[in-house]
């Protein structure tokens, strides 16, 4: 294939293009994506202090939901600054250092949260269908090291699929159909053979969703079976109630993840994949806390005391 004169040049600098197509968006959309990340931020940090300081949440769920809670503040702040960055500033350049290190951040903190979600399944499972032993099945040793092993499977994940984007080389014009550095996007920046980058995503991907939703389907069967054979209504209602919160956010997390990577790779399709980044990236770590705090009582009663406490400490 022969390069023009432009393709032919190597860049070190990308241009992110984002939502520059709508520019009558910009600000209600700055406004928009400003508002849903204070939200991400109060909500998570909320959600942290919450089960920080109410010793009745010190268990193993509560304490795997405090990580959950920091891996969406997290990943959300990858790449939202740079999303209200370039809806505000004519300059909409990322060095392709930072590009690497935006990426690597992104896809450690999101491969990290999909088995956060796996464990957190498995506490549910250990919870509903071996009560007894719940607290000698997930004793602080085993939780500490389920928690230490998504990080280092989601960091190990990350540094093999940026490794493979650094080895390419990037042409002119450095253009990324995206407001991040999302994998497919920096791909087609590429004028070298992206096998090896492609090969490598397609295992680790199908290999990390599919053992993730193993352990979640295995879990939640089992669940599930174990429900069915309680007599009680009031023990139904109660196994119900502490998995429904779980079962909502890995519908809407695994829901858009399958949504943003089943995308044809075209460019009519470019805008449906932004908006599942958006979706993944920018809504989810927002609705996480809600989903958790508007279904669990003792959460909202916690809220309630230290809101009561602050306003009217007179009475304490």
């Amino acid at each position: 294939m022969v390069y023009d004169l432009v393709n032919q040049s190597f860049v070190t600098t990308f241009t992110l293009i984002g939502f520059s197509e709508y520019p009558h968006l910009w600000a209600p959309l700055f406004f928009i994506f400003l508002t849903i990340y204070m939200v991400t931020v109060v909500g998570n940090l909320g959600i942290i202090v919450v089960i920080r300081i109410n010793p009745k949440l010190q268990t193993p769920m509560y304490f795997f939901l405090t990580h959950l809670a920091f891996l969406d503040m997290c990943y959300s702040s990858v790449f939202t600054p740079k999303l209200l960055e370039i809806l505000v500033v004519e300059n909409r350049i990322i060095t392709l250092e930072g590009c690497m290190i935006q990426y690597f951040f992104g896809c450690t903190f999101v491969i990290t949260e999909m088995f956060m979600l796996a464990v957190m399944a498995y506490d549910r499972f250990v919870a509903v269908c071996n009560p007894l032993l719940y607290t000698v099945a997930m004793s602080r040793q085993l939780c500490a090291l389920l928690i230490a092993g998504t990080y280092l499977y989601g960091g190990l994940c990350s540094v093999i699929l940026t490794y493979s984007l650094w080895q390419l080389s990037y042409c002119g014009p450095g253009i990324i159909n995206n407001f991040g550095c999302e994998y497919s996007a920096v791909l087609s920046a590429s004028c070298s053979d992206p096998s090896f980058s492609q090969i490598a995503c397609l295992f680790i991907s199908i290999f990390s969703e599919s053992c993730s939703l193993l352990i979640t389907l295995a879990s939640y069967v089992d669940i599930v079976v174990t429900i069915m054979r309680m007599p009680s209504k009031g023990g139904l209602r109660k196994a119900f109630s502490t998995c429904a919160s779980h079962l909502t956010a890995i519908s809407i997390f695994h829901g858009v993840i399958l949504l943003l990577y089943c995308v044809p790779n075209a460019k009519s399709s470019r805008l449906l994949v932004k908006v599942a980044t958006a979706l993944y990236t920018i809504l989810i770590p927002m609705l996480n806390p809600l989903i958790y705090s508007l279904r669990n009582k003792d959460v909202k009663e916690t809220v309630r005391r230290f809101l009561h406490s602050k306003l009217h400490p007179q009475l304490i």
